[in-house]
């Protein structure tokens, strides 16, 4: 068990298949394998890939951000070239892979269902039963606010911070300034984004 555990790989994969399992076995106790379904897992993908996403977005702004000021200059090459860019390559994908898997299950719920919640509940005139439209609209396109900053903003600007595209050091200093400002934004719309999200699918979803 120690020699499945050392290897970051192949426990993920064992807990892939596992979950696999599960999701499976949840199809057959439920009764069939329909749209319905469909949703279940489409939000499992969602969840799982969204909290990679949230997660690592907190983690650069509740401690890297924070602590690099007070890291020795001799240590900042350890995590310039090796922690910071293996975190924003799973920072990256999985915000791209939250945002589609989120598309994703709105389609299973339906064009009408798309249509709503992307113009905030108008696309169909607008009444008391659509409020929860607006707020969860609110969520949705937080969300791509969000995704669209971390692949337009965070990471062109981190590439540059991190060396990995050469510019000089005045650029340099600039582009990691506007990287954190980024990051920062997202911070700030990430507990608008979840309290959408999870108000709505508990109360009106």
């Amino acid at each position: 068990m120690a020699g499945l555990l050392t290897n970051f790989r192949n426990t993920l994969l064992l807990s892939l298949v596992l979950a696999g399992v599960m999701i499976y076995a949840f199809g057959a106790a439920y009764g069939g394998f329909d749209v319905i379904f469909w949703q279940a897992t489409f939000r499992w993908v969602h969840v799982v890939l969204g909290i990679l996403w949230i997660g690592l977005l907190y983690y650069f702004n509740f401690v890297q951000i924070r602590v690099m000021p007070a890291v020795p200059a001799e240590l900042k090459p350890t995590v310039t070239r090796y922690i910071a860019p293996e975190a924003l390559f799973w920072f990256r994908w999985a915000a791209l892979g939250t945002v589609l898997a989120g598309l994703a299950l709105m389609a299973t719920r339906g064009h009408a269902y798309s249509a709503e919640a992307l113009s905030f509940g108008f696309a169909a005139g607008y009444g008391p039963e659509d409020r929860g439209f607006t707020l969860l609209g609110v969520g949705i396109w937080l969300a791509i606010v969000m995704f669209l900053n971390v692949w337009g903003v965070i990471w062109p600007n981190q590439k540059r911070a991190l060396g990995i595209v050469v510019v000089d050091d005045d650029k340099k200093a600039h582009a990691a300034r506007v990287a954190m400002l980024g990051s920062r934004i997202n911070l700030l719309l990430s507990l608008p984004m979840l309290t959408s999200m999870a108000m709505y699918q508990t109360l009106l979803g």
